[in-house]
């Protein structure tokens, strides 16, 4: 428990579960290293892991996961709500004991060359591990998606990967590697499917659009429900908490004449950004109380109370 690193990587994948429960299996087969919970998506086509250990553990088994969904997910036919530029679209770094941030930007680099040298995917580093200002942010490195990513690598001279070929993996795209503060994602289902009210809430309560800082959000369409969502990210709990965003996509939704079916966390929460109030409050669906980070890190005996 003396030193503790979380990774959240997100695979483009949430539909087939055999793919999935084979990488679960390729995590876990690491010593030192816990798969701590697994979401799934099949509407956005997406599959998140949350993973804890000790760094160099770490650092093995998720060179060996983007090796395996390389090996088994493709691109190319890939259709989902959610954006994304790879097979493992996003790879974050986040210090949970005992290590700094700039030691998992340091951690992060190092995955990232190897994963441009010995997988020959583009990787391009992101928040507290880019090296490019224009390139800190996750989005700006998914604007345009996979084809507006390669169009960037085509012709813009800042838009060298920072490990790895100038083009993108033919089945599995590029990947984005960096570290990070802890993030929440926290979607809101609406009783509604009309897309354009989902995406005007979003517009109006995010940072990018004046309104909550440290909220990144969209709209989406769920398929499978024939509902629309309020996707979120908090991207520091102590700025904007989950409550204050619900909030926020409430009073947006009322104004529209919107009801608020429900709400999902993905992944885990820290204690930090918790209270028991929360699972009525925030109309949560399926909540347990070992979705608490440090619940999970106790049980996987990584963290001692």
């Amino acid at each position: 428990m003396n030193r503790l690193v979380e990774s959240v990587p997100n695979v483009s994948e949430g539909r087939d579960q055999a793919v999935l429960s084979k990488l679960a299996a390729g995590i876990q087969a690491v010593h030192g290293v816990a798969l701590l919970d697994l979401h799934v998506d099949p509407d956005h086509h997406r599959s998140v892991f949350t993973m804890a250990g000790d760094p160099e553990a770490m650092a093995t088994a998720l060179f060996h996961f983007i090796q395996q969904a390389k090996d088994c997910v493709d691109l190319r036919p890939h259709h989902g709500q959610h954006p994304r530029i790879g097979a493992v679209d996003v790879v974050p770094l986040i210090p949970l004991h005992g290590v700094t941030m700039e030691e998992c930007a340091g951690y992060a680099k190092d995955l990232g060359g190897r994963v441009g040298q010995e997988l020959g995917i583009p990787v391009f580093l992101y928040e507290q591990a880019s090296v490019m200002l224009s390139r800190a942010r996750l989005e700006a490195i998914r604007r345009g998606g996979v084809s507006g990513l390669q169009e960037r690598m085509n012709h813009e001279a800042g838009w060298k990967p920072d490990f790895g070929p100038t083009v993108l993996h033919p089945t599995a795209g590029a990947i984005a590697i960096g570290a990070r503060f802890f993030l929440i994602a926290f979607n809101v289902v609406l009783k509604s499917q009309d897309l354009q009210a989902a995406r005007h809430i979003a517009c109006t309560i995010r940072s990018s659009g004046g309104g909550l800082p440290a909220l990144k959000a969209m709209g989406v369409y769920l398929p499978s429900r024939e509902l629309v969502q309020v996707s979120m990210n908090l991207t520091d709990f102590r700025v904007t908490s989950l409550r204050a965003a619900f909030q926020a996509v409430e009073r947006e939704s009322h104004r529209l004449g919107v009801g608020i079916l429900e709400s999902e966390i993905v992944g885990l929460v820290p204690q930090a950004a918790w209270d028991k109030n929360l699972p009525g409050d925030l109309k949560l669906r399926n909540w347990a109380p070992d979705r608490i980070l440090e619940t999970r890190l106790v049980q996987e005996h990584l963290f001692s109370h």
